[in-house]
């Protein structure tokens, strides 16, 4: 059943109260598919950013005192909130940033599985027994939280990605300090609205929204922070790391790629063909794993353009609340207008577009962002749409003689965050996971997507070397402390 989102005003969250910002501004949430507002939340100032660090930095030596395990059971009361309330978030989910319902859906789910598995974190070990030399002392370690975290999220995943952040923050015992992107932060206010609602004590969770270069930066540099966790563009990335870095403080960025698939000549075509359209179409190619460079064997190339271009044919764009459709909007006019440049970039750069990269104008399309999902051949390794990356429905397929080259390809750019190969061969398969420069290697599935258990992170430009997700995020989160104990 779907629901209707309010349009209204959201508040920030500090020290469990909504606050309206003293600026008395607010910024506007656009959909995307109808370019009606969704919804308005605060322009802060520094003066809210600074009462909701002071709040945290206020609250976390209580709720370190907590216990690990109790901690947990308030992630588990959000998880059960949240679920409660999915149908509500996923619908303001899709009127916000676009993603299709099912989609919406999907997503939110997830974030409820991830909630779970680290209340679950609340009952495993903190750390480890180690023999000392001396056979009467006792040496063993411990984690310890790192204090105030940031955490800075984009439009994208406005459920899954702050729920990844934030709940392992918590349950290894950090207070938050949560930034989102305004063009996706009415659904994030209606997410800590969930943990708001499942009791945690003053200033363990704290919401305030605002631009980036105030807040965001803000946020970064201030005195009482002791991490930063941030995923968004690689430039803005690199500006939280020279900021964090002058200060001492850790930090964690997660910041996009260009992700490559190899399809091989042994490759199960009609396999290889379903999971790069929804690798690189689905969500608008909005995605930091998107696929957006298929390159694939001589032998086979003719025959996957064909099938991949039929296949891209049958995709029906629209907006996403409506059944049957696959695609909705660019995410925002900036995406849309990004869209629309890399589609004559490459065009002047000799690309042939083969399938798709057209505004689509009439009726509902009118109305909002839309375009039809792009396909271009005769792409080289050096072109600006085979090294950067454009957040958007675009695949450039590049033709490779053997396996070989195809891996040298794949490599030849400055991220590494998602690659996947499609092959019936073993040797190929194990060429492939030793030699591709990712973080994430998919073997016959599509380059987007990560189980939530498991470690979540690039190589080169896409990251800082850190993991999220799984047990890994606890290396993040926490410091450890080696205690040697000797009787007196």
């Amino acid at each position: 059943m779907k629901t209707t989102i309010e349009t209204k005003t959201y508040s920030n969250f500090i020290n469990n109260e909504w606050k309206e910002s003293a600026s008395g501004n607010v910024i506007e949430s656009i959909n995307p598919a109808t370019k009606e507002a969704v919804g308005y939340v605060q322009k802060s100032t520094e003066e809210e950013l600074d009462q909701a660090v002071e709040a945290a930095f206020n609250a976390k030596k209580a709720w370190r005192k907590l216990g690990q395990s109790a901690r947990g059971q308030l992630l588990f009361q959000t998880a059960n909130i949240l679920e409660s309330r999915l149908d509500e978030i996923a619908d303001s989910m899709t009127r916000e940033m676009g993603k299709t319902l099912p989609e919406a859906k999907g997503e939110t789910a997830r974030g409820i599985a991830i909630l779970r598995y680290y209340a679950g974190e609340g009952m495993r070990k903190e750390g480890d027994v180690i023999p000392s030399t001396d056979k009467d002392a006792l040496m063993f370690t411990k984690r310890a939280p790192l204090g105030v975290v940031g955490v800075i999220t984009p439009w994208n995943f406005p459920v899954a990605i702050p729920i990844w952040k934030i709940a392992p923050a918590l349950v290894y015992g950090n207070t938050v300090v949560f930034k989102p992107a305004s063009e996706a932060a009415v659904t994030a206010a209606k997410v800590v609205e969930c943990f708001a609602e499942a009791g945690f004590p003053e200033g363990v969770l704290n919401f305030v929204t605002g631009s980036g270069s105030e807040i965001g930066q803000g946020l970064i540099d201030h005195p009482k922070l002791n991490a930063i966790t941030f995923t968004g563009s690689e430039s803005v990335g690199q500006s939280v790391a020279k900021a964090a870095a002058a200060r001492g403080i850790k930090f964690q960025l997660e910041m996009g790629g260009k992700n490559p698939v190899i399809v091989a000549k042994n490759a199960n075509l009609d396999q290889a063909v379903e999971a790069v359209i929804s690798g690189g179409f689905r969500s608008s190619g909005q995605k930091c794993t998107a696929s957006s460079r298929v390159i694939v064997e001589s032998d086979v190339y003719n025959e996957f353009k064909q099938k991949l271009i039929e296949a891209s044919e049958k995709i029906t764009v629209g907006n996403g609340l409506k059944e049957g459709i696959w695609m909705g909007p660019c995410a925002s006019e900036s995406q849309f207008n990004t869209f629309n440049k890399y589609i004559e970039i490459g065009k002047n750069e000799g690309a042939r577009l083969v399938h798709g990269g057209e505004v689509l104008t009439g009726g509902e399309y009118d109305n909002g962002f839309f375009v039809k999902p792009a396909i271009f051949e005769e792409v080289t390794p050096d072109m600006t749409i085979a090294q950067e990356e454009i957040f958007g429905p675009v695949i450039a397929l590049i033709r490779a003689v053997d396996l070989e080259e195809a891996i040298e390809v794949a490599n030849n750019t400055k991220y590494g965050l998602s690659a996947s190969i499609f092959t019936s061969d073993i040797s190929s398969i194990l060429e492939f996971i030793d030699e591709i420069e990712a973080g994430l290697v998919r073997i016959n599935a599509e380059s987007a997507g990560v189980e939530l258990q498991a470690p979540f992170g690039g190589m080169k430009a896409s990251s800082t070397g850190s993991r999220e997700q799984g047990e890994a995020a606890k290396e993040f989160y926490t410091a450890i402390k080696t205690v040697f104990i000797k009787g007196s």
